[in-house]
């Protein structure tokens, strides 16, 4: 009996030493992944400070919600987290959500299966997520931030329809901390190639879905895949029931034939949520001058990211010197904030130190105006275009 109570107390104690120990681990994956490498930050002058202060401000593109942590909570790991979105003056967050990311990714090419890195993060995070398959981690996550939406006392609000952003709006005007949150899916093999699965998305909350991410799928070319081809038969049907039911398209990671044909059938505004343009940082990662023009014209947004691959460099000047390259050649309506923050990136700086962009842009010579769409007007303006009105597809309202 003696010998049995040591073994039962030996191992209670082994469990817990495991627990601690891969606990540390996971913990250490993300400061692994997600780092902030900081670089000297400008000098905020009293201009930068009211227009930041008074601006709506929106980020079109973190992964936070990958990594397990309660974003109410303030954290030293990542990027991004309520009190850090709210020290930044950040209005609207979308949080993306990859269902699969394969090994050795890398902006050239991507072969299709092998090993995913999101099954091996879920494993060392103890989390289920290494279990559910792509439509199951995606709705898994999307869960977990209609929970935290639910706890944060109206704090973060989860922004699926027009009146939720007016609801959005209408708090901030009346001097609440809100912050919105929407969600988005980072390549649509997350709906495992079943039509039914975009309206579970849906249901769930996803209000924006990029088509393709690091490889080739049964939706689309990827810029980052093999075959790197247009869209598919089943890419074509989906973007049509996604502009029914009322959610964006996102063109970041799409192959240069797969955004010319996306753009060819949408009749909505776009965006382009992360990453860079080729005439500032010249890789197959960003956009041509021609693909701007393209998204400006059907009214879309192009989201300037802050890692190196986006805009080769890390400083504000560097994310600066990308966005007033978009605006002077397609104007001041079609450039936006597009972080990917947390999304296996090192970045300068975190959301809260975000007031140092707008110092950055002033630097850069661009009006009070031009920045104000910059900082979020111009996410706004196609949200309040694309998003249902209240649950109901856009088309069923006339919209």
């Amino acid at each position: 009996m003696k010998r049995t109570r040591l073994v039962a107390r030996y191992g209670a104690i082994a469990a817990v030493i495991f627990a601690v120990a891969w606990l540390t681990l996971a913990l250490r994956l993300e400061g692994f992944i997600n780092r902030i490498d900081p670089v000297p930050l400008p000098a905020i002058s009293a201009r930068a400070r009211a227009l930041h202060s008074t601006s709506f401000i929106a980020d079109l593109h973190a992964d936070s919600l990958l990594f397990g942590r309660n974003l109410l909570d303030r954290s030293e790991l990542g990027h991004v987290d309520l009190p850090r979105l709210q020290q930044g003056g950040v209005r609207l967050q979308v949080f993306a959500v990859p269902t699969i990311v394969p090994y050795g990714l890398n902006i050239e090419r991507n072969e299709r299966g092998g090993i995913d890195l999101l099954t091996l993060a879920g494993i060392a995070q103890l989390s289920p997520t290494a279990w559910l398959g792509p439509t199951g981690r995606a709705l898994h996550h999307a869960a977990r931030l209609r929970a935290e939406s639910r706890a944060s006392n109206g704090a973060l609000l989860l922004v699926e329809t027009r009146a939720d952003l007016e609801r959005l709006l209408t708090a901030r005007a009346a001097g609440q901390d809100t912050t919105g949150a929407l969600l988005a899916i980072e390549g649509a093999h997350a709906l495992e190639s079943r039509p039914e699965n975009l309206e579970r998305l849906f249901d769930a909350g996803y209000r924006m879905v990029g088509l393709a991410h690091f490889f080739d799928n049964d939706y689309a070319g990827s810029a980052h895949g093999v075959d790197r081809g247009g869209l598919t038969d089943l890419g074509r049907e989906t973007l049509r029931e996604m502009e029914r039911l009322g959610i964006t398209l996102d063109l970041a990671h799409l192959s240069p034939a797969a955004v010319d044909e996306a753009l060819d059938l949408s009749t909505r505004p776009t965006v382009f949520s992360h990453g860079g343009v080729r005439g500032t940082c010249d890789n197959q990662r960003n956009l041509s001058d021609e693909q701007v023009r393209r998204i400006a014209d059907g009214g879309g947004v192009i989201g300037i990211g802050y890692w190196k691959w986006a805009v080769c460099g890390r400083s504000p000047a560097d994310i600066a010197r990308a966005i007033a390259y978009v605006i002077r050649l397609v104007g001041a309506d079609h450039a936006a904030l597009g972080s990917d923050y947390d999304g296996g990136t090192t970045v300068g700086f975190d959301t809260s130190q975000l007031i140092a962009l707008t110092q950055a842009m002033i630097d850069e010579g661009l009006s009070d105006r031009e920045i104000r769409k910059v900082l979020g007007d111009n996410v706004l303006r196609v949200l309040s275009q694309n998003l249902p009105l209240a649950g109901i597809p856009p088309d069923a309202l006339g919209g």
